[in-house]
């Protein structure tokens, strides 16, 4: 069989790429990371970052490095694929990411913790450390899970569908502003179009789905698919009688939920009751 024939030489992993593309920009211009730092008002250790893969930065630094190196398009491209490239999240869950993107609906239970597309940095950071992650890894898994949530923001976003247990809303993070700041976010997605989100209150009892998060995935065909996870580890589940098992007890539980308007309301009674950060 001929070899492959390398055209560019870089690196086909999507968050090297995007990192390569950033140090050949740069090193075309003939700038240190403290010159480029000082040109677009960002601080240098945030590039630097970026630059070896760490970080992939927020969607409004890209925009100011593609205007900044004349590259329309370019940049946000890759910094897209970057953000969406299942291979950075753990083996277990990348065929899950992958059809997570195809998915035309999407409906969600959480028993403990909200749905990573609902997470804010904040969130995601508390409860990605319980895992043992820091530093870098810390850093780059907070990306990763908090990356996901575009695409409900996406022009063809999917329907999202979550029910969350009111256990999930009355366990906050240590961070209190972190709490606050995802509470706002949950009540700013529930009034999307493409979004609906549902409170189901402890005077529910037991129910079918009491001890397990389930997402279930509608693909292109019609056909349906259910993701199963704790804290260990996670299952897609793709045999019909299985998942249409898994279904009925998620629409039972639906009708014990309240809904829309009075989870909004549910939502803003948890925010007022958090603390307010003492004025300075």
């Amino acid at each position: 069989m001929p070899q492959r024939r390398v055209v560019t030489g870089r690196s086909y992993e999507p968050r090297l790429r995007f990192a390569e593309e950033l140090r050949l920009l740069r090193a075309g211009k003939g700038e240190s990371l403290r010159d480029l730092a000082e040109r677009l008002g960002w601080d240098p250790s945030t590039l630097g970052k970026m630059e070896s893969g760490r970080s992939l930065g927020s969607p409004e630094i890209v925009e100011a490095l593609e205007r900044y190196y004349g590259t329309p398009g370019l940049l946000l491209a890759l910094w897209e694929l970057a953000v969406g490239d299942p291979t950075q999240f753990k083996e277990q869950y990348r065929r899950y990411m992958i059809l997570e993107t195809e998915a035309l609906s999407l409906w969600h239970y959480g028993v403990s913790i909200l749905p990573g597309l609902l997470q804010t940095d904040g969130y995601a950071r508390e409860l990605l450390a319980l895992g043992g992650a820091k530093g870098d890894e810390l850093d780059q898994q907070v990306e990763a899970r908090t990356g996901r949530r575009k695409l409900l923001e996406e022009e063809d976003a999917p329907i999202f569908r979550a029910l969350i247990a009111e256990a999930v809303l009355r366990t906050p993070l240590r961070d209190t502003a972190a709490w606050r700041g995802q509470l706002e976010h949950l009540l700013e997605v529930s009034r999307w179009q493409n979004v609906t989100l549902q409170v189901v209150p402890q005077r529910a009892g037991l129910h079918g789905l009491v001890s397990t998060s389930v997402m279930f995935l509608k693909l292109l065909g019609g056909r349906t698919v259910a993701y199963m996870e704790n804290a260990l580890r996670g299952e897609l589940i793709e045999e019909n009688a299985s998942v249409e098992r898994l279904h009925r007890a998620y629409d039972a539980m639906r009708d014990l939920a309240l809904n829309p308007d009075e989870s909004r309301k549910f939502i803003l009674r948890m925010l007022e009751e958090v603390p307010c950060e003492p004025s300075t």
